[in-house]
């Protein structure tokens, strides 16, 4: 099961095959990371803030002087896909846990992995790779040959996990719209969903005590986080609700719609949407939706079929390559070559009047004036690709609906594969506060035969949901529930806070 759906480019993993050499998550890990860009910056952070041993290396001397002074670990500067400096003392590759490349060179960070796998087989190797021909084309590979790889063969590439950032942003950007646009969704296995939503005064909930929630709805939900005037914190049963605070809900799928309207959110039925970018990203986005538009994908929210689909779908970009290319692969779409802030344009093709706006260009700032402009001429809805979860703070003050920050997920995904066997997923939530962690309990687990109600420990994690070996899916437990060996649990935690993991997967 692949509860985060942004986690989408492990292939190893996807087609069941278990190649990645693995370590302790209780030892320090010495990660080397080549790349000090924004990605490979905060995964640095979050590594260093879990007491890992680090070593940052990128070949731009300024870059580096630039965070000598702000980030705890060895910084280098040199070319992070030469041996002879990745063999140096400095750097001493041979004692390292893990290799993560994340230059703007997708060759760059392929051969670098191959490279070191052929002389540190036993190393894991993470690549970031944008060029979406290498992930379809290494997936279907993996898949053809899929009782070769299940073998004692070598990953393709010698690369563990390649991550494809602008797939897990489409398919964030998708689940988003499926759902209606009213919040980004985590989803867990076929059964359960957790949404973010805005508390909108007068509703149900405005003025409720966490504790007396559960009376206003017939059927079991869990508040998981609390956002109230700027800080995050996981729930107490005294605390109050009130408007303005946005609180994380997990539930059924099939009753999250039902818990829309308790918080005062409508789910508008999106029959009109418009996408400005036609890049890769927004071409992931369109192959999906336009796909999904032959059959109902709004069943999760109307039952009927003839609340269904998209009646238009509308690409803008201003580039003439991309909008020509765009109008060859979606000849059902209606593409415009032009500027989106051209009021008179927008005016004349009615996208005013659009139910839902999707900025995916790659200038996830001016994805954030787009969607407040076209708000402001009256489309209901926008989904914004921002840089980072503070920016999407910064969207949400704006008006956007949805932000999808785009850097945290990368992260996300690669500290999923840092955490040893035993987890098997991460996803920041909160803007950041809290860590969503999937893990299964080893039987060497001090909690194992032990009772949830005997090792909770309210304000410092909560497990949310259990999925029992045997079990086809998650079911929220209670108090009573027994813990064994095998069991895939998925909790909350403070996020960088390794010893709630300890507990849990080691």
């Amino acid at each position: 099961m692949e509860i985060f759906s942004t986690n989408l480019a492990f292939f190893f993993k996807k087609f069941n095959i278990e190649k990645a050499p693995r370590f302790c998550y209780n030892d320090c890990m010495k990660i080397v990371i080549i790349g000090a860009g924004f990605t490979g910056v905060q995964l640095a952070k979050r590594l260093i803030n879990e007491g890992n041993d680090v070593y940052l290396i990128d070949n731009d001397e300024d870059t580096i002087n630039h965070y000598i002074n702000q980030l705890d670990c060895t910084l280098i500067t040199a070319d992070g896909n030469n041996m002879e400096t990745l063999e140096d003392k400095k750097v001493g590759i041979a004692t390292a846990d893990a290799l993560v490349t994340l230059t703007e060179d997708d060759e760059i960070n392929m051969i670098t992995c191959s490279m070191v796998d052929s002389v540190y087989p036993d190393l894991l190797k993470i690549a970031r790779v944008r060029n979406y021909a290498y992930y379809v084309n290494t997936s279907e590979v993996v898949k053809k040959h899929a009782d070769t790889f299940s073998g004692k063969h070598r990953p393709l590439y010698g690369i563990d996990f390649m991550i494809h950032p602008d797939i897990e942003a489409a398919e964030a950007i998708v689940k988003a719209v499926e759902h209606g646009a009213v919040s980004d969704i985590v989803t867990f296995g076929d059964k359960f969903e957790l949404a973010a939503l805005e508390v909108n005064k007068g509703s149900a909930f405005d003025s409720v005590a966490l504790k007396d929630l559960r009376k206003l709805a017939d059927f079991k939900f869990i508040v998981v986080f609390v956002e109230s005037g700027g800080v995050s914190s996981l729930p107490f049963g005294d605390s109050v609700l009130k408007a303005g605070d946005r609180i994380g809900l997990l539930t059924e799928t099939t009753n999250l719609p039902r818990l829309l309207p308790l918080c005062g959110v409508k789910a508008d039925r999106l029959r009109k949407i418009v996408m400005v970018g036609a890049g890769r990203i927004g071409t992931n986005i369109a192959d999906h939706l336009i796909e999904k538009n032959k059959k109902p994908f709004y069943k999760k929210f109307f039952d009927s079929p003839a609340n269904s689909g998209v009646d238009d779908f509308v690409i803008v970009d201003s580039n003439k390559e991309r909008s020509k290319a765009a109008s060859e692969r979606f000849p059902t779409a209606k593409v415009l070559c032009c500027d989106i802030t051209d009021e008179n344009m927008v005016r004349e093709e009615g996208l005013d009047k659009f139910d839902l706006l999707i900025a995916a260009t790659h200038n996830h700032e001016m994805n954030m004036i787009i969607s407040a402009y076209m708000e402001s001429l009256g489309v209901e809805k926008t989904i914004a690709l921002v840089a980072q979860s503070q920016f999407a703070d910064i969207a949400r003050k704006l008006g956007v609906e949805v932000p999808i920050p785009l850097r945290d997920t990368i992260v996300d995904s690669i500290m999923s594969h840092l955490h040893g066997k035993n987890v098997t997923g991460i996803h920041t939530v909160s803007s950041g506060a809290f860590e969503l962690v999937e893990c299964d309990l080893p039987s060497s687990s001090k909690f194992l035969g032990k009772a949830l109600k005997d090792i909770a420990k309210p304000g410092e994690y909560l497990l949310l949901l259990i999925k029992k070996i045997g079990a086809s899916d998650y079911e929220i437990p209670g108090g009573n529930t027994v813990l064994s060996a095998g069991d895939h649990l998925v909790l909350i935690e403070k996020t960088g806070d390794k010893k709630v993991l300890e507990r849990f997967s080691s």
